[in-house]
């Protein structure tokens, strides 16, 4: 429910209190509106009546913002700028259906992106956006109506279709070392590269190879891709999944710094909330990746 009209002050007037509080003065803010002087502090004085609060301390012929005032003008700024999204949204779409995916940044790049075209030209009246999100939220707070999510089948309130198994394989750059690519063991003593999300990863390689190793230590990523990119410069050795690797080794930036590809634990899936049925978009988009054998673990 909206609340009552006479609590919704018109956009001009909020327009004028942000460009007032980010540039500092109204005479800035008039220049930047394409307005006088006078019309600027008619909005605000307009704003002030219609709140009910003192936005502004009055000094001489200037002004500043209050406490109240500096606060609500950031929670302007914030709902001007969801405005400004929601209508390039519609503006974008036009008259097709969105389909509002979260995806992992890696994975939304070099897996689903080369798919998706086949699903662009079987729908072309469903406009696929993406968003980054690296960790799990709350369905019902955020506007997706699906996300990729690594792991296993938890997270909270949301079916799970399985879409690919990891395997990692250690890479580097061409140059990095010499009688590449080495023994497992030789990677003790090498800069290693980690990833925030998996920790433990190179001690789990390392056990896969049939060796122990504890308490490794080196640069600290959020993204595979910076990761990957380190690795490019020289700086380390990285751990890289397959959809991945396979690309930087077609361009030629990374090579197998040791053995081949091993399988380690999770998943990655699509997930969408549980509640509810899924709407005409999403439920296209899981028929095409059952369909198409994208939906598949291990595809």
């Amino acid at each position: 429910m909206i609340a009552p009209r006479r609590f919704l002050p018109s956009v001009n007037s909020l327009l004028a209190l942000e460009a007032v509080e980010r540039l500092g003065t109204a005479t800035a803010a008039a220049h930047e509106l394409s307005l006088t002087h006078s019309a600027v502090s008619r909005q605000l004085k307009v704003l002030e009546e219609q709140i009910g609060v003192s936005l502004f301390i009055r000094e001489g012929k200037g002004l500043r913002l209050s406490l109240a005032g500096a606060a609500y003008a950031r929670s302007v700024r914030e709902y001007l700028n969801d405005l400004a999204r929601a209508s390039l949204k519609v503006k974008a779409s036009g008259a097709r259906s969105n389909l509002n995916l979260a995806v992992l940044p890696a994975f939304g790049t070099h897996w689903l992106g080369p798919r998706l075209k086949s699903f662009m030209q079987l729908h072309p009246e469903i406009l696929v956006n993406q968003s980054t999100r690296i960790k799990p939220f709350d369905f019902e707070s955020e506007d997706f109506d699906a996300a990729i999510h690594f792991g296993t089948d938890d997270w909270r309130g949301a079916n799970h279709l399985p879409l690919l198994g990891e395997q990692l394989i250690a890479v580097c750059a061409p140059d990095f070392a010499d009688g590449l690519p080495l023994a497992p063991g030789d990677l003790f003593g090498k800069p290693l590269l980690h990833l925030e999300s998996r920790p433990g990863a190179w001690e789990g390689w390392f056990k896969a190879h049939g060796l122990d190793a504890a308490r490794l230590r080196g640069m600290l990523f959020d993204q595979f891709a910076q990761m990957a990119e380190a690795a490019v410069a020289g700086i380390g050795i990285a751990l890289l999944p397959e959809f991945l690797a396979v690309r930087e080794f077609q361009r030629g930036r990374l090579v197998a710094a040791s053995s081949g590809y091993i399988d380690v634990e999770g998943t990655y899936y699509l997930v969408w909330p549980r509640n509810g049925a899924a709407n005409a978009p999403l439920s296209a988009f899981l028929q095409w990746l059952s369909q198409s054998g994208a939906g598949l673990k291990g595809a």
